[in-house]
């Protein structure tokens, strides 16, 4: 391993990896650790592809994915009546039971209706006894309100859908084989 190496790999994120090679000298050790280089050095080549996978896995992005984190029923239907212009307009509550998972302010609130989507969007307020909160869990009864959705109905089903992101697994068998799963 020379000073070109870690310039390279200074030059473009990169780590040395080296396989039954012997260390570097010291004046190039520092010279990594300085760039904040990281060396994979091994004899072994299983240890070597293991601290390999590992990092391919720490430096991975990850995929960003839609999950449901819950689901609710409307139970009751409230509308706050705007009384002066300064108050705004009227606005329609969902009565909500959180019957699985749980609903999260920062989400986005999908409103279904006999299984099929009637209105989605960011949720302007969630309360919990009348007061604001950011998270309600499972069993828990909560006013929610849709930014720019009116059209509660009892019955209909409300999802948080919030964006998650998976970072992919590194996988390695007794049997010495090793992969990475996205």
């Amino acid at each position: 391993i020379s000073q070109h190496d870690i310039d390279l790999a200074q030059a473009c994120g990169a780590y040395i990896v080296g396989f039954n090679i012997r260390s570097p000298p010291s004046p190039i050790t520092q010279a990594a650790a300085r760039a904040n280089i990281k060396v994979l050095l091994h004899k072994v080549i299983y240890h070597l592809l293991e601290e390999m996978g590992k990092a391919i896995v720490e430096k991975a992005p990850g995929t960003a994915e839609t999950q449901v984190s819950g689901e609710a029923e409307v139970l009751n239907i409230f509308e706050l009546k705007g009384r002066s212009k300064s108050k705004g307009p009227d606005v329609k509550i969902a009565g909500c039971r959180i019957t699985d998972g749980h609903f999260s302010k920062s989400g986005t609130m999908r409103l279904l209706r006999s299984g099929d989507v009637v209105f989605e969007g960011p949720c302007e307020s969630l309360k919990r006894e009348k007061k604001d909160a950011e998270t309600v869990e499972k069993g828990n009864d909560c006013g929610l309100v849709i930014q720019d959705c009116d059209d509660f109905q009892v019955g209909d089903i409300i999802q948080c859908v919030e964006q998650v992101i998976r970072k992919p697994k590194f996988i390695s068998t007794q049997s010495g084989s090793v992969r990475i799963e996205c």
